[in-house]
């Protein structure tokens, strides 16, 4: 089985029966997560019991992306799963933030870490993380396997580097925050659909899947917007939508 599951979609905060940002990859039963925002984690555990996962990659601090790693810190700590450790992958102001939740105990009890950007094997995949600009350093992500190639941006601003990121790529993952006023912004760290389809287009990738919609946007004319500067098929990330990863 070779796909990814969407745990959740929404930016900022979720709206009813969503999640905030989060993607699972199974890969030919290995398991790694992309971001665990807000409301991410019963959807995770759901596919996942106990988290029994293999690593967890990390895009920034910001807590629609990173909160419910901290609720699987403690599913594995308080339930002895300390060991075998899990590969954590993430800018160090992830550690940072999450660690004044609880700052009694160490995530290190349970995670390996290891900072982005940078470049790893973790199982399967070639990881390369790519420095994107953001409010706070913000890794875009690159998974490469068997000859599929996964992107995701995390959250970002236009950049030349979003192109080498999804340079070719299967799926590329981009969000389009759609927040109003967005593109007439001084300082650009987020984007719009229609430039989150620009850059899919400048990379030429194969399918392109929004997310990151700022809640109560119209997530159809999001799409509508990206179809008018990408000519391949562009999805909205919805909840538990499970995308095939496959290579033409």
């Amino acid at each position: 089985m070779r796909q990814i599951t969407v745990l959740g979609s929404c930016g900022a905060f979720p709206e009813p029966g969503r999640a905030c940002s989060g993607f699972l990859v199974d890969w030919d039963g290995y398991r790694l997560v992309l971001d665990l925002g807000y409301a991410t984690l019963p959807r995770l555990l759901a596919r996942c019991p106990d988290g029994a996962v293999d690593a967890v990659v990390i895009t920034h601090e910001h807590p629609d992306h990173c909160i419910d790693l901290h609720g699987l810190f403690r599913i594995r700590f308080y339930s002895g799963q300390c060991e075998p450790k899990v590969p954590l992958y993430c800018p160090p102001g992830v550690l940072a933030r999450l660690g004044g939740l609880e700052p009694d105990v160490d995530l290190r009890a349970v995670f390996e870490v290891h900072p982005l950007p940078g470049a790893y094997r973790v199982g399967p995949f070639a990881l390369t993380g790519v420095p994107l600009p953001h409010y706070v350093p913000n890794a875009g992500v690159r998974l490469q396997a068997d000859g599929m190639t996964l992107a995701y941006t995390g959250d970002t601003g236009p950049d030349p580097l979003l192109a080498e990121l999804g340079r070719d790529a299967d799926l590329f993952i981009v969000e389009a925050t759609d927040r109003d006023g967005e593109a007439s912004r001084a300082v650009r760290n987020l984007m719009t659909s229609a430039e989150a389809g620009r850059w899919a287009q400048l990379a030429g990738a194969r399918r392109l899947l929004l997310t990151h919609f700022w809640p109560g946007n119209d997530r159809a004319a999001s799409v509508a917007a990206a179809r008018v500067e990408f000519g391949g098929d562009v999805l909205a990330a919805e909840e538990d939508l499970v995308i095939p990863l496959t290579i033409d």
